[in-house]
């Protein structure tokens, strides 16, 4: 079994704790293909898969994506482009999706799950607009398994007192990655910033990466049990 993991920076696991290394200890007998990509948007990702389409053939095709076309707009850099308003991200998720299909039958597209752990932020609110979107285009698509990923967090996070901690210095993003790589450590600085999920508010602490993995893992159990083809959304 091959499964394809497309996304940004949370699929390819850095800064934070790796649920793609969650996986592999899961499932030692299944090939993946990390396709994460750092700053990725939904823009950068069509350009991406444009100039380079995929060449393997996968049995499952997951893409992770969105959440740096709202985490973008709070840096003072902004190293990919991001949809200019909500018809655009729809626009470019649909050609994504198509690029994806010429590689899998079977595409899982994954809404972005928050920008800081305050649930009734700006930014979580423009997270849930880009939600609609994603769920909208699987509804109407009827050959696309969707998961809501931001309503899983949220379900571990609505009865907690949450942090408005958010990093958003390009600098120590950079400082995590390269001194944050052991678990307990960065952990440890999750627990310092008030943080349950989340090393920054956006990038997984283990309790988050624990979460996606077990989402993930969800849908690899539902392939096995459904042969060729997953049930749709």
């Amino acid at each position: 079994m091959k499964v394809g993991l497309i996304g940004d920076s949370l699929t390819e696991g850095r800064p934070g704790v790796s649920f793609y290394n969650v996986l592999k200890l899961q499932y030692p007998h299944i090939s993946f293909d990390n396709l994460g990509n750092p700053g990725e948007t939904i823009k950068s990702l069509f350009t991406r898969l444009e100039k380079a389409p995929l060449q393997s053939s996968y049995d499952l095709l997951i893409i992770w994506i969105g959440v740096n076309d709202v985490y973008s707009k709070l840096l003072k850099v902004q190293a990919q482009p991001v949809a200019k308003d909500h018809i655009e991200f729809e626009e470019y998720c649909l050609k994504v999706v198509e690029k994806a299909h010429a590689a899998s039958k079977n595409v899982v597209l994954v809404s972005p799950a928050l920008v800081g752990e305050d649930l009734q932020s700006h930014s979580n609110k423009e997270i849930k607009d880009l939600t609609s979107v994603m769920e909208s285009i699987a509804l109407k698509s009827g050959n696309i398994y969707f998961v809501n990923m931001q309503n899983i967090f949220k379900e571990h996070l609505e009865h907690l007192e949450c942090s408005g901690f958010i990093n958003t210095n390009v600098i120590r993003v950079l400082l995590d990655v390269l001194f944050y790589k052991n678990p307990l450590r960065i952990d440890k600085l999750s627990q310092k910033r008030g943080l349950h999920l989340t090393l920054d508010g956006v990038h997984l602490n283990s309790k988050g990466a624990d979460l996606v993995a077990q989402q993930y893992s969800s849908i690899i159990e539902l392939y096995k049990d459904e042969g060729d083809k997953i049930r749709r959304f």
